[in-house]
């Protein structure tokens, strides 16, 4: 019988192998989909009030992923890497992410990790960059992200974003919550991102 975890990671996959990209095909068929499990103790945040809201506004194609997530959040180990003094209580209230496969996730791969970020409404994630290459694919629509030293743009759900080693990168929500799924790899999997621009990239 599957577990929740062995269903969200077929969800997972599932969504990432629909995804009409060069790059995100190639970070699909780079991982090892059969990977051995750990078992993680629930933990919920404030954050996951947003994840009906999520679910209804989540594109056709993310839906069957985002409901999944939301029907099970209480089952699921919800994680932050910031906290109050980095970027204040109302980020703290409004962030957190679901890591499915990687150092901390329920499935074990040193080489990528990838899972689900969160952000309520009205949230500015500031400029911040890390060693891992990092793509991003946004679920619901109506972020605007920036990268480097350009301005903030609105992309689309579904829209693939791909980040660099070490380029800056920030986003920020409009009235609506963001659920994004990423990939991390190439980079220490779960290295604190480090906070503030970095040159003009």
């Amino acid at each position: 019988m599957p577990t929740v975890f062995d269903q969200l990671l077929e969800r997972f996959h599932g969504y990432l192998a629909s995804v009409d990209s060069t790059l995100v095909a190639d970070a699909v068929a780079r991982i090892d989909w059969d990977m051995p499990s750990r078992p993680l103790e629930p933990r919920p945040l404030s954050c996951l009030r947003h994840l009906d809201r999520i679910a209804e506004a989540a594109t056709q194609d993310a839906r069957l992923l985002a409901r999944f997530v939301a029907d099970h959040r209480e089952e699921l180990r919800w994680g932050q890497t910031y906290t109050a003094t980095d970027f204040g209580q109302a980020f703290i209230d409004n962030y957190g992410w679901l890591e499915v496969l990687g150092a901390r996730g329920y499935f074990v791969n040193d080489a990528v990790a990838a899972g689900l970020l969160i952000l309520g409404p009205d949230i500015v994630y500031p400029d911040h960059h890390h060693t891992a290459e990092e793509i991003y694919i946004p679920l619901t629509g109506g972020t605007e992200w920036r990268m480097g030293g350009g301005g903030f743009r609105i992309r689309d759900a579904g829209e693939v974003i791909h980040h660099a080693s070490n380029v800056s990168h920030a986003m920020r929500t409009g009235k609506e919550p963001l659920m994004a799924l990423y990939v991390w790899r190439g980079g220490p999997l779960a290295q604190k991102s480090t906070i503030g621009s970095k040159g003009r990239n």
